[in-house]
């Protein structure tokens, strides 16, 4: 969060939060034809220049200035009302609930391009590390591309059951075994073809290269806290390639105390916290 104003919003803290929600709309521009008032919808929550080289790749995640609503400026999920532009903003359909569309980004399209951007093809095999959103995301963006061995390491018991329950065919628990081990020992002795790095710390990256097959790779879709320490010989002598669920409901005014507090506090327990700010 910015302590500066954004390039773009230029906002800084103190900030609305909630960068993953859904609503209707009440009000909409005089040039936007396509929608109308009372829809539906759900946003893309990066915020970005549109002018800088990666955007006008269409990288927009990848822009020079970027942000995201709720996190940047702009107002968040934990708003009464927020303005966002017609570009970002996609109509739910009918057969969609408004809690499915305000998880659709973590379940859907960032676990959806991290299976899409990297090699995996039906008879792969993938380690997934770790088991919170992100991770069950990819379980069910593996799955669908066919997948019938993926190996999930996860410290927390009740986050290796949600892991277990999207369909991941197998669950390690880092803490009580070698990672590496243990893949060799369900992949018929050979490392797997691609890793899925939701963890983001040194340890799960420690394994992962370790648990990699010859020529296999290695993705990254984690936020990482610390600097990460690699060994670049490791890459390079095998030609590795690096590239990169609602536990809870509660009410608006429920917002510190069963949802923050209990993330800090049960976050081992907790996956996504949804606040139904109409209750």
């Amino acid at each position: 969060m910015p302590i500066t104003p954004h390039p773009i919003t230029n906002e800084q803290v103190p900030l609305t939060l909630g960068h993953e929600f859904s609503g209707s709309i009440e009000e909409i521009g005089e040039d936007v034809n396509d929608l109308k008032i009372g829809d539906r919808v759900t946003i893309q929550p990066i915020i970005y220049d549109g002018t800088c080289e990666a955007c006008k790749e269409g990288y927009i995640n990848c822009c020079d200035k970027n942000g995201f609503v709720g996190l940047s400026g702009w107002g968040g999920g934990l708003s009464e009302h927020v303005v966002i532009p017609r570009k970002a903003v996609f109509k739910i359909p009918e057969s969609m609930s408004m809690e499915v569309a305000g998880d659709l980004r973590p379940r859907h399209t960032v676990g959806w391009h991290a299976v899409n951007v990297s090699p995996f093809k039906k008879g792969h095999s993938a380690l997934i590390l770790g088991g919170g959103p992100i991770g069950l995301a990819v379980i069910q963006a593996l799955l669908a591309r066919g997948a019938d061995k993926i190996i999930v390491s996860e410290v927390s018991t009740r986050r290796s059951q949600f892991a277990k329950d999207f369909g991941a065919h197998y669950v390690v628990n880092p803490t009580k075994e070698e990672v590496n081990k243990a893949v060799r020992e369900i992949n018929g002795g050979e490392g797997v073809d691609v890793v899925f790095d939701a963890a983001g710390v040194q340890a799960a990256l420690d394994s992962a290269v370790l648990a990699l097959k010859a020529r296999g790779t290695y993705i990254n879709i984690a936020v990482w806290k610390e600097r990460a320490t690699l060994v670049p010989n490791q890459f390079l002598f095998r030609r590795m390639k690096p590239e990169g669920m609602i536990t809870k409901k509660i009410k608006m005014d429920e917002v510190v105390e069963e949802g923050f507090e209990a993330l800090i506090r049960d976050k081992d327990n907790q996956v996504k916290i949804l606040i139904d700010a109409e209750a």
